[in-house]
């Protein structure tokens, strides 16, 4: 086989590899609470008709064959694992029930302001502060990196977390350094 022949092969193979890993399920934190948007592979052991991709409404619901509507949002993997065996019980013996999150599009922060890349990022893993700004490509050089605030709304009330980008860079007042919270906003004046 000649070399131009191997190095073909190996795109190849490093192609269908990608492939593969684009359609897995996502490793996320065990802590991880599911959000609307998420997209969640579901099986029941020795069922071919209780599986699938489903995905979690806007309102947190999540609709499975004979168990009706869940409430999904807002729960870790395990709950929505113990909520459907639970109801699944009803239908079958012991079922053995696997839950994935597939797609975590649904947890998301946001970066706004004078950073270089301001937008949304998904949360699927902790993330503090700093690591925010981070994935936002870090402030412009005419940002005011003393006076960030991290904005969290929970139900009608609207909490104000101030940042001092100095101090947490010089090891200094590091429990301003938050973690994240879906739907958080940090604004970088």
């Amino acid at each position: 086989m000649s070399l131009g022949l191997l190095a073909l092969g190996l795109q190849l193979a490093a192609a269908a590899d990608a492939d593969r890993a684009s359609e897995a399920p996502q490793a996320v934190d065990a802590s991880y609470l599911v959000q609307p948007g998420d997209s969640l592979q579901i099986s029941v052991w020795k069922e071919q008709d209780l599986q699938g991709e489903f995905l979690v409404r806007p309102d947190g619901g999540l609709s499975f064959p004979l168990t009706g509507d869940i409430d999904a949002g807002g729960h870790t993997v395990d709950a929505i694992q113990k909520m459907l065996q639970s109801r699944l019980q009803k239908y079958m013996p012991d079922p053995v029930v696997s839950v994935a999150v597939k797609a975590a599009t649904g947890s998301r922060i946001f970066v706004v302001g004078k950073v270089n890349r301001p937008g949304d990022f998904p949360l699927i893993r902790p993330m503090d502060v700093m690591q925010a700004l981070s994935v936002a490509g870090g402030a412009t050089p005419f940002a005011d990196v003393n006076g960030i605030r991290v904005l969290r709304r929970e139900g009608d009330h609207q909490t104000v977390f101030h940042f001092r980008y100095d101090d947490v860079r010089r090891g200094r007042s590091l429990s301003q350094n938050i973690l994240l919270r879906s739907g958080d906003t940090v604004v970088v004046p």
